[in-house]
């Protein structure tokens, strides 16, 4: 059951690399349960901000309180590209990597484990592919890999970064249909997307960012061409060399 009490909460957050911030004075509340897309133009700190509710990154001003949940509770994929896929394994056992948190590193699977691998495989279709080694998977196939082990972590926030990112059209349709089911279970789900038309039509709330909140709140609302011209205006006009600023706390409303 869905409530709308904050499952994730930014208090002028600032996060960047070195002492440059590269999105910042973030502040608003991301509900639980909610099925939130992040956008914004290249540049505009998507992944920076995806890294800081990870802990990837330390904030340099600000802060986030994750009400509650600890890493455990946290399932984040990057984006592909920093997913190495040289490494000998394969798809059974790259999927069976999500139950780790469960049965610890060096425990092996027992029946229930395995069983729970090859209904993940089954929910994503990739059964007949258990025994391939990842390196050899299309992008759409290594995509799917990646879902069934977050749906193994059976984790309450789930952070994707630019998932759909060079998959084929009937993979992205079946991905959707998963992120919506974990919409349905009440998880909480943010993802950075950058195809407006997939977040107009399947995510309800919508964050716009240029390094700092454009808009924040429902998705019809916040994808105005007047927001959308701002984000990029403001994300060409950023120094990306500038030191942490001060600035009086902005309040958004959801």
């Amino acid at each position: 059951m869905k409530t709308t009490a904050p499952g994730l909460s930014f208090h002028n957050l600032t996060l960047g690399y070195g002492r440059h911030p590269a999105v910042h004075h973030i502040t608003g509340e991301v509900a639980r349960g909610e099925l939130l897309a992040i956008v914004g133009p290249n540049g505009a700190g998507k992944s920076t901000l995806l890294k800081g509710i990870v802990g990837e990154l330390k904030p340099l001003s600000g802060r986030l309180d994750l009400d509650g949940l600890t890493k455990r509770d946290i399932a984040y994929l990057p984006q592909v590209f920093e997913i190495d896929r040289s490494f000998p394994i394969s798809v059974f056992d790259c999927v069976a990597m999500g139950l780790w948190r469960q049965i610890g590193a060096l425990r092996g699977l027992d029946a229930r484990g395995r069983d729970q691998v090859i209904g993940a495989l089954g929910t994503v279709g990739l059964i007949e592919l258990a025994d391939r080694p990842v390196g050899t998977l299309s992008g759409g196939q290594f995509q799917r890999v990646l879902f069934a082990r977050l749906l193994l972590q059976d984790a309450k926030l789930i952070l994707l970064d630019e998932p759909f990112r060079a998959v084929d059209t009937k993979t992205v349709a079946d991905l959707i249909h998963l992120i919506e089911r974990w919409h349905r279970e009440g998880r909480t789900v943010l993802a950075a997307l950058h195809d407006m038309e997939q977040v107009r039509t399947h995510f309800p709330r919508t964050l716009l960012l240029a390094r700092e909140v454009v808009a924040w709140g429902e998705t019809r609302a916040v994808l105005t061409p007047a927001n959308l011209a701002k984000s990029r205006e403001i994300t060409e006009a950023f120094d990306a060399h500038a030191p942490v600023c001060e600035r009086e706390e902005a309040r958004w409303s959801a």
